[in-house]
């Protein structure tokens, strides 16, 4: 009868051919040294494994999926499957942590997010060319579809920061950043965000500028920004606000405070009067501390102010260095299909282990029939034998006797006869 165990750690490395050397190792849903520190500050001993399968999710999006299929479903199901014995090693898991984590990959879901991630992966090396002359190319999201996915939207930007901040190299203080992103809309990343959320973009924004890459978020209001957010960007560029509403002077005085005071002009005013092409600026001096707001004509681009036709976007496509690059999606397998692969093979071969074990037994006892019978046939050779040689000499006897029998009774008779005719 098949019993459930808890595998150990030497189990689970051979059963998923783990590597034992930390430098090998392939990250699977991986938390940093830094991750767990926040887990153990942050959360209590009963929320930790939910807020770590939290953290994976996120992670999760842009890497190989399976075909057809989310793998942190996949994962959250084994979870719930096998709460029992993961409570034995990592407390409690409860089944309403779950449900909320599958609910929303179910909205991810709903969105797109099927198709939206997959392979071919984007190459951070194709945001970040330069072309002979060693300028840089200004690359945009074609975001007209995904602006009505806001979830998947914001999913999206949170991988691709994350994605720079784990894979670029430190820098310290470059004197020009080697990529700049400009989040337009970005009260879309903030809505709704779950506190851990907040915390993981805060720390992006604090420490991705020593990666040498500078973030900008575009929005209508600084009140769409969160403060810790917000008080982690030193570039300022503030256009006209027009306050019509309670709530829309207290973001007009939230956003006059953020500044550093010009005493030439009253901050606030000076926002409600802006004009076309206007705007306040501050930004971080040689020391890194805050300039003084300057009021500030800003230089039109020496572009178009439009979107772009479908014919000039496949021009465009057509001329650019990566074209063809992510035309065709790769079916390949997943880190998910292979551990599958594993498992089921594993499967297989103890089968097939106890199909021979089985064999081997069934060989053994007809090998031990098949010599009891020669046994049986060997002690019963001789007694065979001898029963030939016995009944041979009763045959010879009996025929001796028959002779002699025979010979004497012709004699007998001879002699009567020959006595009857000499009394004659």
């Amino acid at each position: 009868m098949a019993r459930r165990t808890i595998l150990k750690a030497q189990d689970r490395r051979q059963l998923f051919d783990i590597p034992a050397d930390e430098d090998s190792l392939i990250r699977h849903y991986s938390l940093s040294a830094a991750d767990r520190l926040e887990i153990d500050l942050r959360r209590r001993e009963h929320n930790r494994l939910g807020f770590a399968v939290q953290l994976c999710v996120m992670r999760h999006p842009g890497r190989v999926l399976a075909a057809g299929e989310i793998p942190p479903r996949a994962m959250l199901k084994y979870v719930a499957d096998h709460a029992s014995e993961i409570g034995t090693l990592y407390g409690n898991v409860s089944p309403a942590t779950v449900g909320s984590i599958q609910r929303k990959l179910l909205t991810l879901q709903s969105q797109g997010a099927d198709n939206f991630f997959g392979e071919p992966a984007l190459r951070l090396a194709d945001i970040m060319r330069t072309d002979v002359a060693g300028r840089g190319y200004v690359n945009l999201l074609a975001a007209d579809k995904l602006i009505h996915s806001p979830k998947l939207y914001s999913t999206f930007l949170l991988w691709l920061l994350s994605e720079l901040f784990e894979e670029l190299p430190e820098l310290g203080d470059p004197e020009k950043p080697r990529l700049v992103f400009f989040f337009d809309e970005a009260h879309l990343l903030f809505n709704d965000a779950p506190k851990p959320l907040l915390e993981k973009i805060e720390q992006v924004v604090r420490l991705i500028r020593s990666k040498g890459v500078g973030v900008y978020f575009v929005t209508q209001n600084p009140a769409d920004i969160p403060d810790a957010v917000l008080g982690q960007l030193g570039a300022r560029i503030q256009h006209a606000l027009r306050a019509y509403t309670p709530a829309d002077q207290k973001g007009l005085k939230a956003a006059a405070q953020s500044f550093r005071v010009n005493p030439s002009f009253d901050t606030a005013e000076t926002i409600q009067g802006l004009g076309v092409g206007e705007a306040l600026v501050s930004t971080l001096d040689l020391k890194g501390a805050p300039c003084v707001v300057q009021k500030t004509l800003i230089r039109p681009p020496a572009s178009r102010l439009g979107p772009l036709t479908p014919e000039e976007r496949v021009a465009l496509i057509a001329k650019s260095p990566v074209a063809g690059l992510y035309d065709t999606a790769q079916d390949r397998d997943s880190a998910y299909e292979v551990l599958q692969g594993r498992a089921q093979e594993a499967l297989r071969q103890t089968e097939a282990a106890q199909d021979a074990a089985e064999a081997e037994k069934l060989r053994a006892a007809e090998e031990k029939v098949r010599a009891r019978e020669e046994a049986r046939e060997t002690r019963a050779a001789p007694r065979a034998r001898a029963s030939s040689r016995q009944g041979m000499a009763e045959t010879f006897a009996k025929s001796l006797l028959r002779t002699v029998a025979s010979q004497a009774g012709r004699e007998i008779m001879r002699g009567l006869l020959g006595g009857l005719k000499r009394g004659r």
